[in-house]
């Protein structure tokens, strides 16, 4: 049984507590006043510096094992001539994808193997990385992709986000001007980048093997543009 002592503690106790959300309620209320939800952007152009060229091949035969060798033989051979030239961050060499599978006849029985094997060239040393892609004769260009460095990627996000900080506080002060507010305090911000880049343009991709032999494959890096978003709320005084 309650004592009249207990229940009147937790009425004075509900009661508080319902003061309490009404005060927040109320003081939430009177801070989102003059509030305006704003966003600007900025971006920047430049030019792709990090080219990916990947040489692959396939192999198919009754026999699984000598497929593989195949395979391992035609990958081991162009990675002997790919490290000769490899620099790190110039022309980086690594394997790519590695596959063997089944061949089914008609009758829903196997009667073949096929595989394939990948080798990717990827570095900021245009020259050298197709000169070595024209040189590998085991396997053939099957990819020619180009991006944005790591170091250039965050060099030409900082100007894209100095850029867009500064159309937003120009835009807020403007809004704020507009409303009849001398001046505005920052409330919230979010900031967002991505890029955007070109297609890759690799020229005469369909060269012969034996065209390309000792020879530099020939290729045209596109440009990217990096895009900073910036968006938030600002408190118009």
């Amino acid at each position: 049984m309650r004592t009249p002592t207990l229940i009147a503690a937790c009425a004075l106790f509900a009661g508080a507590a319902l003061a309490s959300s009404a005060m927040a309620q109320t003081m939430q209320h009177e801070i989102l006043q003059n509030v305006a939800q704003l966003s600007a952007s900025g971006s920047v152009e430049v030019q792709q510096d990090l080219l990916s060229i990947s040489l692959s091949t396939t192999r198919d035969g009754t026999d699984a094992g000598v497929v593989q060798t195949q395979l391992k033989q035609a990958l081991d051979t162009a990675l002997t001539e790919a490290k000769q030239a490899a620099a790190t961050g110039q022309m980086d060499v690594r394997t790519g994808n590695f596959s063997l599978y089944p061949r089914y006849g008609k009758d829903g029985k196997i009667n073949g193997w096929q595989g394939s094997t990948e080798l990717v060239l990827e570095g900021k040393d245009f020259p050298r990385i197709t000169g070595t892609a024209g040189k590998i004769q085991t396997l053939t260009m099957s990819n020619v992709s180009f991006a944005l460095s790591r170091e250039q990627r965050a060099k030409v996000e900082g100007e894209a986000q100095a850029q867009a900080i500064e159309r937003f506080k120009a835009k807020a002060a403007e809004v704020a001007r507009s409303f009849g507010f001398g001046s505005y305090s920052l409330r919230e911000v979010s900031i967002n980048a991505n890029d955007q880049g070109s297609p890759p343009r690799p020229r005469m991709m369909a060269m012969a093997k034996a065209e390309m032999a000792d020879a530099s494959v020939p290729v045209e890096a596109g440009k990217s543009t990096v895009l900073v978003n910036v968006s938030g709320s600002v408190q118009m005084k």
